[in-house]
Parts: C-alpha cells; structure tokens; sequence
C-alpha cells in the first residue's frame, strides 16, 4: 500500500509515480514525474528549480503533482476542506503532457515539507525570469493555490 500525505490528509491507494499516463483511466491516478510535463513547463522549472536550489542551503524545491487523471481529479474536488475548484477535465494537470504543476520545498536533510509563503514567491520570482508563459495560483483570484504553477494559455495549448 502506497501512502501519500495531500494538504495534511492521508490518501491510501493511490497510484502515483508511474513512467508514463496509466491506460485505466477510471481509477486515481497523479504523477510527480517531470516527463508528464510540458516542454515549455519542463525547461522553465529546471532553470527555476537549479536557481532556487543553489540559492538555499536550508531548503530544495520538489515536485509534487504533474499529470493527474479525472478520476484524481474528482477525488480532489471531494475533499473538505476544498483544496480545487476544479471539476475532472477541468484542471490543466488532467490533460497530457500536465500543462500544470504543484511544488512543495523539502527541508535539507530531513522528511519535512515546507510550505512556506515567502518560497513559493521566491519561487515564482524565478520561474518568470525563466518564461513569460506562466500563471502562478497564488495570484488566483477567487482561490488561492500557492503550490500551483501552470501555462497560461493552457486551455488552447497544442502539443
């Protein structure tokens, strides 16, 4: 049994890590992989990521989510408290390659995650010095979603 800790619920079960998009598409599935990511995504987050990281003694960047499946998605949409306003096929991380991805920061030599505001601005900071294709859900309007970073033109993206 895999065990993953979401916004401080625990969720077993759950698929997660897998080369490549599970064919099932009807159970719940999400990736941390960076190779579910979007091109675009990819090369931004690795300049950010090498910035960030070499910046910080204390504490490293992680990916947390990159392609996740309707069915994940709906699991999500469920939770209380509400951690998505997002319905399944509605969230750029249920289409393929994720048009989006989520972060945490993880401190150096330890198994804790940090979910500190000032980083995840940092960290926005230095993805817009990458790419000026990108939307940060800390600036979400009706819902804040500091871990959030996706294409901006997401929902017409071609690849």
């Amino acid at each position: 049994m895999k065990i993953i800790v979401v916004n401080n619920t625990t969720m077993n079960n759950l698929k997660i890590n897998n080369n490549m998009k599970p064919k099932d598409e009807t159970k719940p599935y999400e990736s941390r992989l960076i190779e579910d990511l979007h091109p675009t995504l990819v090369n931004a987050y690795k300049k950010a990521e090498a910035q960030f990281n070499a910046i910080h003694n204390d504490v490293h960047v992680i990916i947390v989510c990159t392609y996740r499946n309707n069915a994940m998605q709906e699991v999500y949409f469920a939770k209380r408290p509400k951690i998505t306003n997002s319905r399944a096929n509605q969230s750029p991380h249920n289409h393929y390659p994720s048009r989006a991805f989520d972060i945490a920061f993880v401190k150096v030599g330890k198994r804790e995650l940090d979910y500190s505001k000032k980083h995840f601005i940092e960290f926005w900071e230095l993805l817009q010095s990458a790419s000026n294709k990108l939307t940060w859900g800390g600036n979400f309007k009706n819902f804040s979603d500091m871990p959030h970073y996706e294409l901006s033109n997401w929902k017409i993206t071609i690849v």
